[in-house]
Order: C-alpha cells, then sequence, then structure tokens
C-alpha cells in the first residue's frame, strides 16, 4: 500500500521517498512538510515490531506540543474488524500527531482486510479525496500535469545481470553470525524432527516440528514465538522462470534508479535470480489490484491487456474478486493465465509485481528447562480445496512439512516475544484453555513448570476426536501421575 501511494505522489510530481519506518531518521520528522503514514495493527492493538521503537518515542512525555506544527499528514491504517481492536494503531497514531502540533488532512482510513474487496473498498475513495486535498496546498508547477495511468512509471530498481560467473554469497549460506537471531541476521537451524501427530485418515495433517537450535544464543519463555522465513517450492521456481524466461542461474546486482532508495536488505549483492524467487519473491499469495495494473502494461495482446485494465478499475472489482479472491488463486496461476502478457515482463520490475515472502508465526511448543538447545511447533499444515482443480496450500506449512531430518536442511528461524504472558511469579496457579493446536504454549508452559516443580497446572483441551487429534496425550497423562497437572479436561467433537 505504500508502495502504491509512492506511485501515485510521482504521477503528482513530488519528490517522495518510501521508507520502512525502522529505517527512517525519527529526528527528521519535524523537518517534514507531508507525510503520509500507513500502519497495520498487529496482537491485541499493538504495533508491528518495525514501529515500536517510533511508537515509545512519539509517545514521549517531553516532545513539545509544537513539534509537529509545519507538517501536513495523513494516517492510513490496515486493519481486521474480526479483532476488538480494529486499526487501533491508526486511530492513536492520528491522534497523537494532532497533539504534537500536525495539521490532519482528512480522518484516517481504516482498511478492513475482512470485507469482501479487501482494504482497497476504503482506501480507493480515501486516496482520491487526499490526493484533492494534497493538490490544493501543494499545486502542480505551471505547465506539469498529472502524469496519466497509461503511461508506465519507470522501476525502482534495475537489474545489472553479470557477464561472468561470479561467486555469490546466498543469505541461507552464510556462516551465521553469533549474534543475537533477527530478521536480517537469522539463525539456520536444522530441522530435527518432522513427525504427524494425526491419524493418518484424519482429515488435518498436523505436525511436531522440532529444530536444533544449539550454539544459536537463542532463548526464550513460554508464550514467546519463532518467526520462520519460508521459500517457494523448486517446482513453483522452475516454472515461474519458464513463464519468464528467466535462467535460475543467472547473477545479478540491483541498482536503485534514486540513490536514496536502500537495496531491500534480504537480497545479498551480488544475487542469484534462483536465490531471488526461491527465496523473495511471493508467488504464492493472492494478487492485489495494483498487481494487474502493473502487469496491463507489458501486454501486446489487446484482449489480455483489456482484461487487465478491467481488473485493475473501480467498477471491475466484483468481477477481480470473483476471479482472484473468492477461489485464492495465486500469482503463479495468474501468470500462467496471461501467457502473452508475462513472458514479456521486464526483469526490472519484478521486486514492484511481486510481494516479499513474509514470515510466518508460530507458538513456540517447547521448555528451554526441558530442551536447552531444540525448539519445537505444533504445526496443522494448511490445506483446503476451493473451485479450482488444483488443492491451495499454505506455504510455510507445506515447505516445512516437506522437509525429512535427514536433508540436513538448515531453516532460517529467529524468536520474538509474545503476546500471550504468564504470569511472573512461578507459583500462581494457572487455568489454561487451549483447543487444537492453540494449545502449543501451554505445553511449553507446563513443560517448564513441571520442570521446576510447580503446581497448580490446569488445562482444558478440546478436539475432534480422542484416537485422531489428541495432542501431547500421552504426555499430559503422564504429568497427572506425576502431580504436574493436576486438573484436565478434554472435549472431543466426535465420538
Amino acid at each position: 500500500m505504500a508502495e502504491r501511494l509512492g506511485r501515485e505522489a510521482r504521477r503528482r510530481h513530488f519528490t517522495c521517498r518510501v521508507d520502512s519506518i525502522d529505517s527512517y531518521n525519527i529526528a527528521n520528522l519535524i523537518h517534514e512538510h507531508l507525510a503520509v503514514f500507513v500502519c497495520a495493527t498487529t496482537g491485541q492493538g499493538d504495533p508491528p515490531d518495525n514501529m515500536k521503537n517510533f511508537w515509545r518515542f512519539i509517545f514521549r512525555r517531553n516532545l513539545p506540543h509544537n513539534s509537529l506544527c509545519q507538517m501536513d499528514f495523513a494516517v492510513l491504517g490496515l486493519g481486521d474488524s474480526s479483532y476488538p481492536k480494529f486499526n487501533f494503531i491508526a486511530k492513536k497514531l492520528h491522534k497523537r500527531l494532532q497533539q504534537l502540533g500536525a495539521n490532519p488532512l482528512q480522518a484516517p482510513a481504516l482498511g478492513d482486510d475482512q470485507h469482501d474487496l479487501g482494504p482497497d473498498a476504503v482506501v480507493d475513495p480515501w486516496l482520491s479525496d487526499l490526493w484533492d486535498k494534497v493538490l490544493s496546498l501543494y499545486p502542480l508547477p505551471a505547465g506539469l500535469s498529472i502524469i496519466s495511468d497509461l503511461i508506465m512509471l519507470p522501476p525502482k530498481f534495475s537489474l545489472r545481470f553479470l557477464d561472468k560467473q561470479e561467486t555469490i554469497c546466498n543469505a541461507a549460506e552464510r556462516e551465521d553470525s553469533g549474534g543475537i537471531a533477527t530478521e536480517l541476521q537469522p539463525h539456520h537451524a536444522t530441522l530435527v524432527t518432522n513427525q504427524r501427530v494425526t491419524a493418518q485418515d484424519h482429515f488435518q495433517d498436523v505436525r511436531i516440528i522440532e529444530f536444533d537450535i544449539t550454539g544459536s544464543g537463542i532463548q526464550y519463555s513460554p508464550g514467546d514465538v519463532v518467526m520462520i522465513q519460508p521459500q517457494n517450492s523448486h517446482k513453483d521456481v522452475q516454472m515461474f522462470c519458464s513463464l519468464l524466461r528467466l535462467h535460475p542461474d543467472s547473477l545479478f546486482v540491483l541498482e536503485p534508479h534514486d540513490p536514496d532508495t536502500p537495496v531491500p536488505p534480504q537480497l545479498p549483492q551480488p544475487c542469484s535470480v534462483q536465490h531471488l524467487v526461491e527465496r523473495y519473491l511471493d508467488i504464492r499469495s493472492v494478487p492485489r489490484r495494483s498487481f494487474f495494473q502493473l502487469l496491463s502494461y507489458f501486454s501486446p495482446d489487446e484482449q489480455e491487456r483489456e482484461k487487465l485494465l478491467e481488473f485493475s478499475s473501480a467498477v471491475g472489482q466484483e468481477e477481480l474478486y470473483t476471479y482472484c479472491n473468492r477461489p485464492r488463486r495465486t500469482t503463479l496461476e495468474v501468470l500462467i493465465d496471461f501467457p502473452h502478457t508475462t513472458p514479456c515482463i521486464p526483469a526490472d520490475y519484478l521486486l514492484e509485481l511481486f510481494p516479499r515472502i513474509r514470515p510466518r508465526t508460530f507458538s513456540i511448543a517447547s521448555s528451554m528447562q526441558v530442551h536447552p538447545n531444540k525448539l519445537q511447533i505444533l504445526m496443522a499444515v494448511v490445506q483446503y480445496k476451493t473451485r479450482l482443480h488444483e488443492v491451495r496450500r499454505g506455504l510455510c506449512s507445506s515447505w516445512l512439512a516437506s522437509i525429512s531430518p535427514e536433508d540436513g536442511k538448515r531453516v532460517p528461524l529467529w524468536v520474538k516475544k509474545g503476546t500471550l504472558k504468564f504470569p511472573s511469579d512461578p507459583d500462581t496457579p494457572l487455568i489454561m484453555v487451549g483447543p487444537g493446536t492453540g494449545v502449543a504454549p501451554f505445553h511449553s508452559a507446563i513443560q517448564e513448570r513441571a520442570a521446576l516443580g510447580k503446581a497448580g497446572n490446569n488445562l482444558f483441551f478440546g478436539c475432534r476426536g480422542k484416537n485422531k487429534d489428541f495432542y501431547y496425550k500421552d504426555e499430559w497423562e503422564a504429568l497427572e501421575k506425576m502431580g504436574h497437572l493436576r486438573r484436565r479436561r478434554s472435549t472431543f467433537s466426535i465420538g
């Protein structure tokens, strides 16, 4: 969404930067005249990780009330109305910027992922009003007009392909630095256990996945989560490269057109096409409207171009929803559906067409007190059917499920504090309610409290069948006999 705003600003001849908030020098905020903040809400009304330092700074009590008096601003929120604190961060940021003297151009946009048309249903009219107000305050110089949507803007990056086969240092092949594992420097842990814990005839495949974190320096507590960076399958990478006529072994250097635009830190320099497609481009996501608009510029086929333009227009959103969102059609499948357009996609536009693969979050199911060099998750393999022929599969869960411990495969991961907080006093009795895979963090807590000799552990667990998906059944029964699990109640929806 922020990149879309940046493109629309450039069409209006604004010199603009699109920055992640954690890469922006907050001290420069007092010098900004026009700023648009795009922010999500996570957890129970929490700011995203990359916003937390900014959040702490902006709410400092000693900031003067006129700190931002020369700044016009707008806030675009991205949220989910099924959560009680819907777009809480956007609302609170809007209010705080006003308290610091900034001038709001309009009320914040409250994009809702639950809407049939997604956030665009709110964002489209909001942006139209925003640009009207911006241009009334900052009119275009004489002789300039808004660059038409029919004209393609230049790419943000160029992929300069190398003639010689140079040595490439892929991120997954780097030795761990030995510091704290983070998103930019994850620990590459060996997968040592991949065990299915549901009955073979059960409709859902749930796994206990265990990683060896020896020497990583990773520390975690009950309630913490592990972030795992997935990758596309070999089959999908081959299909993508074939469709776009790219050679996986080709090496390139990424060069920004604007010297102030940073190169994505997740990509090595130089980089291979294989690495870019396998570990960076999210080709299995459901594409947004902006994808079809950009794709239309490359189409040499009149019929395909008309369809792409229809999908990217305001009047074509119902049609797009039926084609794309309802059946969860992936970007890769869309490329296959437009065979004349796809081979004409310039490599320079790959990073603008395809979003980055985002890390996935899993509750940690183990305790360091019991397994100091291991980290365990309880993972359901995401798989479901739509009207499309091919079954829909979760990117990360399918990838992890496909890895055998004998492969010696290393998985990029790091640990974060979770939103589930346990009492600081371990003697406090606990009542824990965790149906299905939601029992994972409570398994971590009970395992740790049992190792410390702490009683007062009460667990309420539910699943579909006693012999189908009763996770950790033997362990719960053993802990009960030892007195570490004082009261266990299990409920089954089928016999």
